[in-house]
């Protein structure tokens, strides 16, 4: 008797502030084409998109939330040592839409990256509360109060691993769908301290993934350049945009799916 083996699939979701949404673009054919996610890690904005998800929230609730989405609902300023953003409002939000649950109840095992300043390390969050772990890896340098966590002084998870595919892989993944939306807008208007930090990112990131392999079997690159990562605005563009370009690699990631099958077959 053949018993067909079923390979464990992994999210890789990048950073790339609000061309992050594309990720839900993603995730809706994901799920429509019955494709099934086992694993996901995420930075900065996949770690929050990713931990909605996991958290039971519906794509379709997803969506709604992000096209209501307002830069007010995080503005809360504090003096400026450390951020000009304390986050706290931002915390609350990501605790009201994770029904304030720990890594553990999530209903897919989730890794959040994050950037330990001190030491200059990558930190992964699997465990604990999952609202610190994604306050801690959204904390854009500069703009947002760093999220101390266990001593660590921690920041954004896109400055260290912008698209965590080491990640995913390391959680038992045998497939990686890999999701990069963090590419530089060019000739974009910076008139604020805001949009100088937020720029420098970018850039910095872009530089830094040219210079690093990106081993996923799937990447999937929504074309969302032209869209600001600071402006949430266009939303419903950039979620169409990345259920557009996930659309192109259905056919290969089934038959990469298939393929594993073949090769994995049991016999008992």
């Amino acid at each position: 008797m053949i018993l067909t083996k079923e390979p464990k699939i992994g999210l890789a979701l990048g950073s790339g502030g609000a061309r992050g949404f594309a990720h839900l673009g993603v995730l809706k054919v994901l799920r429509d084409e019955g494709i099934p996610i086992d694993f996901i890690a995420g930075s900065s904005m996949g770690a929050l998109v990713g931990c909605f998800y996991a958290s039971g929230l519906s794509i379709e609730r997803m969506v709604q939330f992000a096209l209501a989405f307002k830069r007010k609902y995080y503005l809360d300023f504090t003096v400026p040592k450390m951020g000009f953003i304390s986050g706290n409002r931002l915390k609350e939000l990501i605790r009201l839409f994770t029904h304030r649950k720990t890594f553990e109840e999530l209903d897919i095992p989730v890794a959040v990256v994050a950037t330990d300043l001190n030491e200059g390390k990558k930190v992964i969050f699997k465990e604990g509360p999952v609202a610190d772990a994604v306050k801690a890896s959204i904390s854009i340098p500069g703009i947002f109060v760093p999220e101390k966590i266990d001593g660590k002084l921690l920041v954004d998870g896109g400055v260290i691993d912008r698209v965590p595919v080491s990640v995913v892989k390391e959680m038992g993944a045998d497939i990686v769908i890999a999701v990069d939306v963090s590419h530089v807008k060019r000739n974009e208007d910076i008139t604020s301290i805001y949009d100088v930090i937020m720029q420098s990112l970018d850039i910095m990131q872009d530089e830094l993934v040219h210079h690093r392999e990106i081993a996923s079997d799937v990447m999937i690159r929504p074309h969302v350049e032209q869209y600001s990562s600071r402006a949430f605005t266009n939303i419903k563009e950039i979620i169409d945009i990345g259920e557009q370009e996930t659309l192109k690699h259905v056919v290969k990631i089934q038959t990469m799916i298939a393929k594993w099958k073949e090769t994995n077959e049991l016999e008992r």
